[in-house]
């Protein structure tokens, strides 16, 4: 099957394209897109998180969990909304906890586009969702898809920094060897618990001081 995704990428997951639940995936997914239903993000987006971050370029990998549900929100990276959509409230919380930890402020849109470019690996459980509802297009093959994701990853590179916000990112990554890597756990920067342990975490001082030690250049959050 051929798919439309960043070249290294394609090459490290080749194998996962042509397994029976990615090929009724893309048929699940192609006939809501058909449906007249309002699925985001747009298809040419729904790989935006690895065609901006080739395999060998990642330094850090941010878990979501699926897919914003709003008109103009999704575009293809987690916890990322386009510019001049208003902030969601985990991004406001992720920006307020960088300029505590770092002592300046971020961007001040909600495109992460820039991180994407930098090395970090936005991305989503779930790659696709309809308009409203959360979590429609769970169950339907895309965990799996993004498990073989965090598998190649944690095959291919060493020395990653994985930033595991709340039990459902933290489960997910639970493949990557603690011993090459540094593994960032902490509450989710959702308003329900951010301040049950996201804000203070440092996450993103410590993300720099890590890469910073084994060679690599720090990320511009």
């Amino acid at each position: 099957m051929d798919v439309k995704i960043e070249q290294s990428w394609k090459d490290a997951l080749n194998g996962e394209f042509e397994k029976d639940y990615f090929i009724k995936l893309t048929d699940f997914v192609r006939g809501e897109y058909l449906s007249g239903k309002t699925i985001y993000p747009e298809p040419k987006n729904i790989f935006n998180a690895f065609n901006l971050c080739p395999l060998d370029k990642v330094k850090v990998v941010i878990i979501g969990q699926d897919p914003y549900h709003e008109p103009g929100q999704a575009h293809g990276l987690c916890f990322s909304v386009e510019n001049g959509i208003d902030l969601p409230p985990s991004l406001i919380n992720i920006y307020k906890e960088i300029e505590s930890d770092i002592g300046h402020k971020s961007i001040t849109n909600g495109d992460l586009t820039d991180w994407a470019k930098q090395g970090v690996l936005l991305l989503n459980s779930t790659l696709t969702v309809q308009a409203h509802m959360a979590a429609s297009h769970a169950g339907h093959g895309w965990e799996q898809f993004t498990d073989a994701v965090i598998n190649a990853v944690a095959q291919n590179k060493k020395h990653v920094v994985y930033m595991l916000w709340g039990s459902f990112a933290q489960k997910k990554a639970a493949i990557v060897n603690p011993n090459d890597n540094l593994i960032l756990s902490s509450a989710h920067p959702s308003p329900l618990s951010a301040y049950r342990g996201f804000f203070g975490n440092h996450h993103f001082s410590r993300a720099n001081e890590y890469l910073i030690q084994n060679g690599e250049t720090p990320i511009n959050w």
